[in-house]
């Protein structure tokens, strides 16, 4: 058969929605962790009302921000590479729009529900049973997309940000489907479907591989895409993205335990997740230095282009929270390091630095393409986003670490005689400094979240809606 002269488009109806709504669900979800933060520091903040305590709006901010935010912008940047990388149109489009719509659905829940305190109590799984089952029936819809896009591709190679896009869609799938198993006992109440240390032990595999597969894997995905694309090279190594991939997702899926030293968890599975932690380092420096290294002979475009910045920034935290996760993991770090403020400094330099800002790159590269513009509408607003959000995570991972640490060391100080050198209070009064930084260090990080939204607003309100053409592929009977 002759080349294909029938002219098509790409569908990007949701990945604008998709685009938009990350950059308004990361305003919300980091302003309720600015609150957060602002409660430990001054607990009054609390107001003494239930819903507006701590224990309430936690679990809303971290929801907000993984899900809400993060979840918003890979499916916005899944949809669009899947269909640029296969040069065809997205299968199923009303599935498409579905999972748009379904998926604020299940935001708009969990912010209702959270703040009443119907929780399952699980960590990054706190959703009751109904929204649970509303959100599989929206993967499912998903998955058929993506996958059904991948299939119909008119090219015979699957891009590696595929790969790690399609990874992400299964194991999430799985962990959400064993995890979230539960027994209900009314609307938005219900029973773990596991007790004792096997739900921990559940729980931990999930909570892990969430971190592995939907803050990793699937931001791995976007920054093979967008970071060539954004430098205007090609992927340094492809032979190493593969072997990034199949080392990631094989070493990654066995090193829960290591959230769990020094509990009732056999000490054998302790052990072993210790171990496959430190050999998770070697996969996921391998993707940073190819990352890092897609820049040779661009590196000059860094003092212009703060997009660009942004990408390149984010392999740094990832290469670092990467590192300090492995050693985290240690048992003789871990007993330092468990329960206190460095873990909460880890988490956040992986998902502020890391996942926030190869996000903020990723939707500054999309926005100007899918309303017809040539850029942004101001490339100053996004340098004063890059240095306030940049100068926010270094305040407030610098001030975690250093709380983290005191606290660990007062609480093992001990006398000649045995006896406790410190009181708990005496540590938490050595912790209130740093919080007041962490607090400062949010406030400028969701500073610059504000900026990004008023400049997508008006790039969206500047533009058009462009309809992307699939370029000529030569079809074969």
């Amino acid at each position: 058969m002759s080349a294909n002269n029938i002219e098509t488009f790409y569908d990007d109806w949701a990945i604008r929605r998709f685009t938009v709504m990350a950059v308004v669900w990361g305003v919300v979800g980091m302003l309720v962790g600015v609150i957060v933060a602002a409660q430990l520091a001054f607990p009054e903040l609390n107001l003494g009302l239930p819903w507006t305590s701590f224990g309430r709006l936690r679990p809303l901010h971290t929801n907000a921000v993984i899900f809400a935010f993060g979840g918003s912008a890979l499916f916005a940047t899944s949809y669009y590479v899947v269909q640029r990388t296969s040069q065809v149109s997205l299968a199923f489009p009303t599935l498409a729009r579905l999972t748009f719509w379904g998926y604020q659905a299940v935001i708009v829940l969990a912010a209702i529900t959270l703040p009443l305190g119907y929780t399952s109590g699980k960590e990054y799984a706190e959703l009751e049973w109904p929204i649970d089952l509303l959100l599989t029936v929206v993967w499912v819809m998903y998955a058929l997309v993506f996958f059904g896009t991948v299939a119909n591709r008119k090219i015979k190679h699957i891009y590696v940000a595929n790969w790690f896009y399609g990874a992400f869609i299964i194991v999430v799938a799985i962990l959400h489907l064993v995890n979230s198993a539960a027994v209900p006992s009314e609307w938005f109440r219900s029973y773990s479907a596991y007790s004792g240390a096997q739900d921990a032990m559940i729980q931990w595999w999930y909570g892990h591989n969430a971190v592995g597969f939907f803050l990793t894997a699937a931001f791995l995905g976007m920054m093979y895409y967008f970071v060539p694309k954004q430098a205007q090279r090609p992927v340094y190594s492809y032979r190493l993205s593969i072997v990034h991939f199949w080392g990631l997702i094989f070493t990654y899926m066995w090193a829960g335990p290591h959230h769990l030293h020094y509990t009732a968890l056999p000490d054998w599975t302790q052990s072993l997740g210790m171990v496959l932690s430190l050999i998770l380092l070697a996969p996921s420096w391998g993707g940073m230095i190819n990352g890092m290294m897609t820049m040779s002979g661009a590196w000059h475009k860094l003092r212009d282009d703060p997009v660009l910045r942004f990408m390149i920034v984010s392999l740094s935290f990832y290469g670092m929270s990467t590192f300090e996760g492995p050693m985290m993991a240690i048992k003789t770090v871990n007993a330092l390091s468990h329960y206190t403020d460095w873990t909460v400094g880890h988490v956040h330099s992986g998902a502020l630095g890391w996942v926030g800002f190869v996000s903020m790159g990723s939707l500054y590269y999309l926005t100007p393409r899918l309303w017809g513009m040539k850029q942004m509408y101001s490339v100053k607003a996004i340098e004063w986003h890059f240095w306030l959000a940049t100068i926010g995570v270094v305040l407030y991972i610098s001030a975690m670490w250093i709380s983290g640490v005191t606290a660990g060391l007062m609480w093992r100080a001990i006398n000649e005689d045995g006896t406790l050198t410190y009181t708990f209070v005496e540590s938490v009064k050595a912790m209130h400094p740093f919080y007041v930084i962490r607090m400062v260090g949010g406030l400028m990080y969701v500073s610059g979240m504000v900026i990004m939204l008023w400049n997508v607003i008006k790039t969206v309100q500047s533009g058009q809606a462009a309809e992307a053409k699939i370029p000529a592929v030569t079809a074969h009977a």
